[in-house]
């Protein structure tokens, strides 16, 4: 598949702390996929470096088949970014807002269609001020895809939302069919729910990337077996509940089957690189 990004080598230097140390990746066109790290792994100054707004010490860099060290106009025009603060607007009202970031592009999305996709059409007339927390982030999202892009940076976008609206945010992404999406959250649930692959960041590098089902052999781990008076880990968990039912004679005690979730692997893989 055509990649929308792809990076060889990258490195970034602040001083003598190398933030960024030989990272490699390919995002494929029309995949989400999430950059997943603690603070300061690394991950902020990649996405920014792809963004255009930080410059590199070292790599190559290919967003959207250009070099963000050489951007153009027309370049940052194919782009959608969602930053985690919010845009400084003025006393406008959202639509005012909408169809004035839309007079920036030459085919851009219908405004009203952009309002709708977000769920904004309600509020159209309410000035921005008067937005909460989930809506503003709504609207957020609408200046960044009303230029229709082909690839949308989102940082930490659902950040203080509670559940409901949370939920509703990650149906506003699954909607955006066909454009590439480059998620950073802090949210392990989020990634899983949203991203087609995720990589994970620690020191400056990748230390694991894949699908968020399989990560770190999750599809492949130890199931535990758990219930009211005893917990083991097991390759053949339903042998285990069987032999449980019998000994038993029916209905098992608290009787749980899990294996790692995406937190667990990803803890691990911090902890295992620190």
């Amino acid at each position: 598949m055509e990649s929308a990004v792809s990076v060889s080598g990258l490195v970034k230097k602040y001083g003598d702390v190398h933030a960024v140390c030989g990272v490699d990746l390919e995002i494929r066109a029309g995949e989400v996929y999430a950059i997943l790290g603690p603070n300061g792994a690394g991950k902020s100054s990649t996405v920014e470096i792809l963004e255009g707004h930080r410059d590199r010490d070292a790599g190559e860099v290919s967003v959207l088949g250009v070099d963000p060290r050489k951007p153009t106009r027309h370049w940052r025009a194919r782009m959608g970014i969602v930053l985690q603060s919010a845009r400084d607007l003025p006393e406008i009202t959202v639509r005012e807002a909408v169809r004035h970031f839309a007079s920036f592009f030459h085919r851009p999305r219908n405004p009203d269609e952009t309002m709708e996709l977000v769920g904004l059409t309600e509020k159209a007339d309410t000035r921005i001020p008067r937005l909460s927390g989930g809506q503003r982030r709504r609207l957020d999202v609408a200046l960044a895809v009303v230029g229709d892009p082909e690839l949308l940076f989102l940082d930490e976008p659902t950040t203080g939302f509670d559940p409901e609206a949370r939920q509703q945010f990650w149906g506003l992404i699954r909607g955006l069919a066909g454009t590439t999406v480059v998620l950073t959250t802090h949210y392990l649930d989020e990634a899983e729910a949203l991203a087609d692959r995720v990589a994970v960041i620690a020191g400056g590098r990748i230390v694991a990337e894949g699908d968020p089902r399989t990560l770190g052999g999750r599809a492949i781990a130890k199931a535990t077996v758990s219930w009211a008076d005893g917990e083991i880990q097991t390759d053949t968990p339903a042998k285990e509940v069987v032999e449980l039912v019998t000994r038993y004679g029916g209905e098992v005690p608290e009787l749980r089957v899990t294996r790692p979730t995406l937190e667990d692997v990803y803890l691990k893989l911090i902890e295992e690189n620190a």
